[in-house]
């Protein structure tokens, strides 16, 4: 199973989708302060979106092999001094650490790409015109996040982070088919022990959604809020009993963000530089994979904070 964590003990293996005319390094800081946690091993790989069929590839031959060889070499260049910048340690870097590859779609290209390296992450950085301090996922990225086999970790522009790595490990819920004992929250529970990092288990209320649909019905969207923030805080002693069990020395907290729309909800918390946040996926069908829901999608432009989307495997 391909996980965010390394099941064999070793370093965990990190795909950064990352081009040298990219506007930033966002995605490359992410791996950057990951190696500041853990020990990781990193390989950038840079798509190129093919416009020509296979066709076409046949009759250019050897001037198809020039140019991407033209490519791989610009690619590895560009990619070690972003890598030099990041003050990533070259014990870090894989001995493969940069890759170019070209193809019809970026997304099937970073999917192969990231069962090519057996990683355990690919991280991808926020559209270009996205607000500073936001996710904003592009076409590439919105399609994995209903596809990839791999777990996502997706980096806000410009994101503030901390110089001694991840400090606090959050894990949100968003919904409750796995409220009581769901994996993803298992892998985050693993992750702030092995990192020795407090764990924070969220859920959010985002008021005035709801209210919005129910035709000027203030006091019944009122009462919904206050039985969702009720069941909420009874499903989170739930969540800290189980992992408390699991991890007994783990230092666990966990709060309710409430306030208008899912601005409001994630503003209402106090968020720090250290922090990494875990989403889950809804499992759909018999493959392992990532397919966050609508809620998440919601949720995510209006996180400050690197994220992981893990892929939850059907029981």
């Amino acid at each position: 199973m391909t996980t965010a964590h390394s099941e064999e003990g070793g370093p965990q293996r990190i795909l950064v989708a990352w081009r040298p005319d990219a506007p930033s390094t966002d995605a490359i800081e992410f791996a950057a302060w990951l190696s500041r946690t853990t020990d990781v091993r990193i390989r950038v790989v840079t798509t190129f979106l093919r416009p020509w069929p296979a066709t076409s590839l046949q009759k250019l031959g050897g001037k198809y092999h020039k140019w991407h060889e033209k490519q791989r070499r610009a690619c590895h260049k560009a990619v070690t001094r972003a890598l030099q910048r990041a003050q990533i340690a070259p014990e870090h870097w894989d001995k493969d650490v940069s890759v170019f590859v070209d193809g019809p779609s970026q997304h099937a290209l970073l999917t192969e790409a990231a069962e090519e390296f057996s990683a355990h992450l690919v991280i991808l950085g926020s559209q270009a015109a996205a607000p500073k301090g936001r996710f904003v996922a592009n076409s590439t990225a919105d399609a994995l996040l209903h596809s990839s086999p791999t777990a996502l970790g997706l980096v806000p522009r410009s994101a503030r982070l901390s110089k001694h790595g991840v400090r606090r490990v959050n894990f949100a819920y968003l919904g409750t088919e796995h409220a009581d004992h769901d994996p993803s929250l298992a892998y985050a529970a693993r992750m702030a022990a092995t990192w020795k990092t407090p764990l924070r288990i969220l859920s959010f209320s985002p008021s005035g959604i709801a209210d919005a649909s129910l035709e000027g019905s203030l006091n019944l969207g009122k009462e919904l809020a206050h039985d969702w923030r009720e069941h909420s805080l009874a499903m989170l002693d739930r969540a800290r009993d189980w992992i408390a069990s699991l991890y007994p020395s783990l230092e666990l907290e966990s709060e309710v963000g409430t306030g208008p729309g899912w601005s409001g909800a994630v503003d209402a918390l106090k968020w720090k530089k250290g922090d990494l946040l875990c989403l889950g996926s809804n499992p759909l069908g018999a493959i392992e994979r990532v397919f966050v829901g609508s809620a998440a999608m919601d949720l995510l432009p209006h996180v400050r904070v690197p994220v992981i989307v893990y892929p939850v495997p059907r029981s």
